[in-house]
């Protein structure tokens, strides 16, 4: 097969933050429904929200569920180069699934040229099974004080000779400017690979946009490919990146949680909302484990902002992964949490900590070699009898299992099914590890710790939420509540996909996008 004739588009943004993924991610379960082999790629993605691979990589959480769109099995090259932002030694770096090195800012821009040809050698493997490429840019070609080393945007499309579509978003105001900007900073050369454009989250009367798209044409001679008016149901998607969480209302849906308990009442149910508090950590990592928990409509999540305070009343908190477990656990030290934890805990509350989360609960964390930056020790908060050295290579793996034994202590039952991924650095060990909880495939001995009194829990495992019986029973335990639960959540996800198709399919010019990426190579 010619992989340079396969059919392939490309959406670039404006900006940051346009609504890229989401319409890949769109587009993707779109033109697989109408039987077409679709394949999601991003050639450089800076994200620590990082998903394991069926061919046992990472890659950016966006383009696992564009590969769950598209329904394919996910593989490293639907994502060459992951960018994970760490402390003070830069961002680590990964390269077709695995970690090349860590780098600062200006290290990277001299080494990302020579990773054009990764680049390259993932997108045409894609290719090779495809008969619709779906490329999705970063962050802006209007950057062009980088473009001569660019290989995320108008460097990867000239290199893979793919048409581009410019996304705009419209809820920030400035569309116009941004388009017709964009396109006037761009060079005559990178000019022939732009196509046209799409105005993304447009509110209101459509129509009165007419008079914008022929201002468009005027001034750059661009041609509109529709207007995708805002959708609702994007709360329902997994979030790409920590952008997600500095956005009022990611999680906090309703306006409290009194809110909760009104409708709770008003359809006559006992109105008992959980309340789970989030730190939210400047590395947060992998923070798609609180989806499923949001999902949940007696589930009051309360991400916990700097300067905040974790609420006194809260029935759960949930510390998460993160990037550097020791960096963002002096952060949580600066803003006072481990004291309201640490309460809580007094307080009969239930704590949980995932990757990150779990170390941070631990009595030190060890980094002699600096893995995560300058090497030292850390104390955790002392809420689990365990320590973690940071060392070894870092584990990367999927893997399922059953909770085991009465360890547990009342909280969970024994012989529930959970399935999920590890992806971390370090080891932990200590007396608590005596009451580990999962066992997992491929382990000797089952992963996590429980407190003595039963209350603290920590493990490695990802995506354990998203396991519909594990998650029923824990809110079930910590809630006081043994009704029966019977929310999904991968179907919930499945049938967002399917609503933003719709949608897109009602929006834009579907067939006039595919008959774009058709062009290529001719």
């Amino acid at each position: 097969m010619n992989v340079q004739s396969v059919p392939a588009l490309m959406l670039q943004g404006t900006g940051s933050d346009v609504g890229k993924s989401m319409l890949v991610a769109g587009l993707c379960r779109a033109f697989a429904r109408r039987g077409l082999r679709v394949r999601p790629f991003k050639p450089q993605n800076m994200s620590n929200n990082a998903a394991v691979t069926d061919d046992g990589g990472e890659i950016g959480r966006a383009q696992a569920l564009q590969a769950r769109a598209a329904g394919v099995p996910t593989t490293v090259h639907m994502n060459p180069v992951l960018l994970k932002p760490q402390s003070d030694i830069g961002a680590q770096v990964v390269v077709q699934g695995k970690v090349l090195t860590s780098a600062k800012a200006r290290d990277y821009y001299r080494l990302k040229r020579d990773l054009l040809p990764k680049v390259i050698e993932s997108f045409e493997v894609m290719a090779r099974d495809a008969d619709l490429v779906l490329v999705e840019g970063a962050g802006s070609p209007a950057e062009v004080n980088l473009r001569a080393a660019d290989i995320a945007n108008m460097g990867f499309a000239e290199a893979a000779k793919v048409p581009v579509i410019l996304v705009g978003d419209i809820d920030r105001g400035g569309v116009i400017a941004s388009i017709v900007g964009t396109h006037a900073l761009l060079s005559d050369d990178d000019r022939t690979w732009l196509k046209g454009y799409v105005i993304n989250k447009f509110r209101g009367d459509v129509s009165l946009f007419a008079s914008a798209t022929d201002i468009i044409e005027q001034a750059c001679g661009l041609k509109s490919y529709g207007i995708a008016t805002y959708w609702q149901g994007a709360h329902k998607l997994p979030a790409e990146d920590g952008v997600a969480l500095e956005k009022a209302g990611k999680y906090q849906r309703r306006a409290d949680g009194a809110a909760k308990d009104n409708h709770a009442k008003d359809n006559g149910e006992a109105g008992r909302v959980i309340r789970i508090a989030v730190p939210h950590l400047p590395r947060i990592a992998n923070f798609d484990d609180l989806d499923p928990l949001a999902a949940e409509d007696d589930v009051d999540l309360l991400v916990i902002k700097p300067g905040q305070v974790i609420p006194a009343d809260c029935d759960l908190v949930l510390l998460p992964g993160s990037k550097s477990t020791m960096a963002d656990l002096r952060f949580l030290k600066e803003q006072g949490w481990d004291i309201d934890i640490l309460a809580h805990h007094r307080r009969g509350g239930f704590v949980i900590g995932i990757c990150g989360g779990y170390q941070m609960l631990g009595r030190m964390v060890h980094d002699p070699d600096g893995v995560e930056g300058k090497a030292g020790s850390e104390a955790g908060l002392g809420l689990l009898d365990v320590e973690t050295v940071m060392a070894g290579d870092k584990t990367l793996r999927k893997t399922d299992g059953v909770t085991t034994s009465d360890a547990v202590r009342g909280v969970l039952e024994c012989g529930i099914a959970v399935s999920g991924y590890e992806i971390h650095m370090g080891q932990t060990e200590g007396p608590d590890r005596v009451r580990g909880w999962l066992a997992l495939d491929g382990l000797d001995s089952p992963d996590g710790a429980i407190s003595a009194d039963g209350r603290v829990l920590g493990c490695y495992l990802h995506g354990l939420f998203g396991c519909d019986a594990f998650r029923h029973g824990f809110l079930a335990a910590i809630g006081g509540d043994d009704g029966p639960r019977q929310s999904s959540f991968d179907a919930g996800v499945d049938a967002a996909l399917d609503e933003l198709a719709d949608h897109l399919e009602t929006c834009l010019d579907l067939d006039g996008l595919l008959e774009l990426a058709k062009s290529r190579g001719k």
